[in-house]
């Protein structure tokens, strides 16, 4: 769980950090160490339920995605609000499960559940129904992850090799002030659309106020489960172990690295290829908010070795992921085939204008947040600093549909396109390429603009590649949130690598209030979050000063609308009303139904 929402319900309960190490250590001394004991009286039964008026339990909540401002390559919940994707796995049937943090009352951060969706190829999703539901009215299902329990390890699947076990904070307000953080898991014997709390929960329960958002992998080489958690206040990701999803046992500490801000969130812990070896790299995600260097919240990575036990950096640089405002919390999806690149989900907003945004505001349509498209991640050596992020969209040309413009020799000029008649889902696709540039000749420039040719309203972007090349983005043009005054408008990246065969590329997905920017393979991205007043619809690149040896192209194509073959005639998707295959239970998360 993000912690705007955290920050909002005033649960400051600082702890020293050597307080928290020293109730661990006397806590493995004892025995007692991550077991359910020494629990406050108001812990609830772990197998009790409580369903939130107005929160449908047997059918996934339908939306209405005919908005100029839904985004339609982009997963966006189908009502309501949005932030951090949770959960995330791909089954062995090859299905890709998304859950993500969900309020489905109102369209602001609250009353968090689970919510679900699944996909064949991470682009055309389909509702279900939410599959979690809290013990009472005091507690709040947080963020967290899920395996598959391919071995049984867990001992709650006997007879089969597809079950789902999750792992998630589950975080009290008795009577609306803070309580205790705690992790808890449930299992899914339906391949995760419907779960069942383990008894014994929780897993792991030190008593915290800020103790949230595991994220749990398979760590081969000591045939253990890895967990890393949060001490968000501390500044502190808690690393812990178990065979068995259930027992768990503390091993270490990474401890007030990068930049700090108020509090960690969201940690992921996997491994990422590096480009030119053959070994992947270890690789640690951790969030913060507040105290971004552009505000709010942000997220950053460090490349490092991880023993099984301890996770250790290469260096002391702080990585972000991100040069725009509007990514944040990512997660890796768990059980990709041998030998891909991880795939990871962001959530497109910022904490500090998330519940604000117009999108929460359209008549029988609201909404607010999407995530990003589908990203793999690997490392290259590409600045002097090394180790930078390389995070490129996966499989765009699944969602590309109409070629707008192509012009293979462009040299200087234009391309322009009209597209308001042309692309239903009003998303376009853009790629401008740049070749033959010597060192001797590097200059020129590749720009774009899209923009609404009634209202004048746009959004530009470019690359440069003389001097200081780097890549950069305007939002500020836009007339449809531009009162807020966190809400910036001028991004940019400078000092990108320059490639050595003299190629420069630049990359864009607008996706009606979202849009991706992408240099050079990726080695540079930006994520913003955009509102215009109305449908934006038209767009040109423009390529200028490069020299006479040097050529340029540019493309564009329309996305398709992922929403369309689902909706009725009034444009609403109901999702999956039908009941799902294999073992359907016969409880809640939490109890009988």
């Amino acid at each position: 769980m993000s912690g705007s929402y955290v920050s909002t319900m005033l649960f400051k309960s600082i702890i020293p950090a050597a307080a928290v190490f020293a109730r661990e250590a006397a806590a493995q001394a004892a025995g007692t160490s991550n077991t359910a004991t020494g629990l406050p009286d108001v812990f609830p039964n772990a197998t009790a339920t409580y369903f939130a008026p107005g929160v449908p339990t047997d059918a996934p909540i339908p939306g209405n995605y005919t908005s100029y401002l839904r985004p339609r390559v982009h997963f966006t919940p189908p009502r309501y609000f949005m932030n951090d994707p949770n959960g995330m796995h791909r089954s062995p049937d090859g299905t890709w499960h998304l859950y993500y943090q969900y309020n489905p009352i109102t369209p602001v951060a609250g009353n968090q559940h689970w919510g679900h969706a699944t996909s064949q190829d991470l682009y055309t999703w389909t509702n279900q129904k939410i599959p979690f539901f809290p013990p009472n009215d005091y507690t709040y299902l947080f963020s967290g992850s899920a395996v598959v329990d391919t071995n049984n390890t867990s001992g709650f699947f006997p007879d089969q090799d597809n079950g789902v076990v999750a792992i998630y904070t589950a975080a009290e307000y008795p009577n609306g002030q803070q309580g205790v953080q705690y992790q808890a898991i449930a299992y899914s014997r339906d391949g995760g659309y419907s779960f069942e709390a383990y008894e014994g929960n929780p897993v792991l329960n030190l008593n915290l106020t800020q103790f949230r958002d595991p994220h749990v992998i398979w760590h081969a080489p000591t045939s253990r489960w890895v967990m890393t958690v949060a001490f968000a206040t501390e500044f502190v990701i808690g690393i812990y172990t178990s065979p068995d999803l259930k027992e768990w046992e503390f091993a270490s500490n990474f401890t007030s690295h990068g930049y700090l801000g108020v509090q960690y969130e969201c940690p992921n812990l996997v491994q990422v290829p590096m480009r030119g070896q053959d070994e992947p790299v270890w690789f640690l995600l951790i969030s913060i908010n507040p105290g971004g260097p552009r505000g709010g919240s942000v997220s950053q990575y460090f490349p490092g070795e991880f023993n099984g036990t301890h996770f250790v950096p290469y260096d002391g640089a702080t990585r972000l992921t991100d040069f725009g405002k509007d990514n944040y919390a990512a997660q890796f999806f768990y059980g990709t085939e041998a030998g891909q690149a991880p795939i990871a989900l962001g959530w497109a907003s910022n904490w500090q204008y998330t519940s604000l945004v117009p999108t929460g505001l359209i008549e029988n349509g609201q909404f607010r947040s999407a995530m990003t498209v589908p990203r793999t991640f690997e490392l290259a050596n590409i600045s002097m600093r090394g180790y930078d992020l390389v995070s490129a969209p996966y499989n765009i040309e699944a969602v590309l549909d109409n070629e707008l413009a192509y012009n293979s020799s462009l040299g200087n000029g234009s391309v322009i396109s009209y597209f308001a008649d042309k692309v239903e889902s009003g998303a376009i696709y853009l790629e401008a390429n740049i070749t033959g540039l010597t060192s001797t000749t590097r200059r020129g420039t590749a720009n774009f603009t899209i923009s609404s040719s009634v209202t004048g309203e746009y959004i530009r972007g470019g690359i440069k590649v003389a001097g200081e090349p780097g890549i950069w983005i305007d939002r500020g043009n836009l007339l449809g949130f531009s009162e807020n005054p966190y809400f910036s408008d001028k991004f940019s990246e400078e000092g990108t690598f320059v490639p050595d065969d003299g190629s420069w590329d630049l990359k864009v997905v607008y996706d009606n209030s979202i849009i991706e920017v992408f240099l050079n393979g990726a080695q540079a991205v930006g994520t913003l979050s955009v509102f215009p007043s109305r449908q934006l619809d038209t767009v040109a690149v423009f390529v200028g000063g490069i020299p006479a040896n040097a050529s340029s192209s540019v493309g564009i194509w329309g996305l398709k609308d992922t929403w369309a073959p689902q909706a009725d005639g009034n444009g609403t998707v109901q999702g999956n009303v039908t009941q799902s295959s294999g073992y359907v239970s016969q409880r809640s998360l939490f109890g009988e139904q």
